[in-house]
């Protein structure tokens, strides 16, 4: 491998450590604070989903840049269709939130933030096991390349 294939790998697990696990974090601790109603955790954990959602392109980026010619391979396919999944998911999430943050900060009875919990910890929960496949993934098929 190249100094630039060595510096994107790096570039990869850096990103994948970085963005990755702090999104997975940060989306489950949402529930916890829709309970508490505390406006400003919530907030702060909103902006923080979408910061970390995009660093998670870096991943993803860097992933095609290193996979060059193998994109075709069966196991690089299913990465990035399911790497697409947990991002649109992650969408779905921050939605979730704003919809969580409008609800609580409604004086209007009918606006319940928790309808949000279980829809924002299943979404991220299935997130989270979808970048479990990706590292399964990788880790068994990147190795033998």
């Amino acid at each position: 491998m190249s100094f630039l294939g060595k510096v994107l790998l790096w570039l990869h697990i850096g990103f994948a450590i970085f963005a990755i696990g702090p999104l997975t974090a940060v989306t489950s601790s949402v529930p916890r604070y829709i309970r508490s109603r505390d406006l400003g955790v919530l907030r702060y954990l909103q902006r923080s989903t979408r910061i970390f959602g995009v660093l998670t392109l870096g991943v993803f980026i860097t992933g095609l840049i290193l996979g060059g010619s193998d994109l075709g391979a069966p196991w690089l396919s299913a990465s990035m269709t399911l790497f697409v999944v947990a991002a649109v998911l992650m969408v779905f999430v921050a939605r979730d939130q704003g919809t969580a943050i409008q609800a609580l900060s409604s004086e209007s009875p009918e606006d319940d933030a928790r309808v949000q919990i279980g829809r924002i910890a299943a979404m991220g929960g299935i997130a989270a096991v979808i970048w479990l496949v990706i590292l399964f993934l990788m880790v068994l098929f990147a190795s033998t390349r």
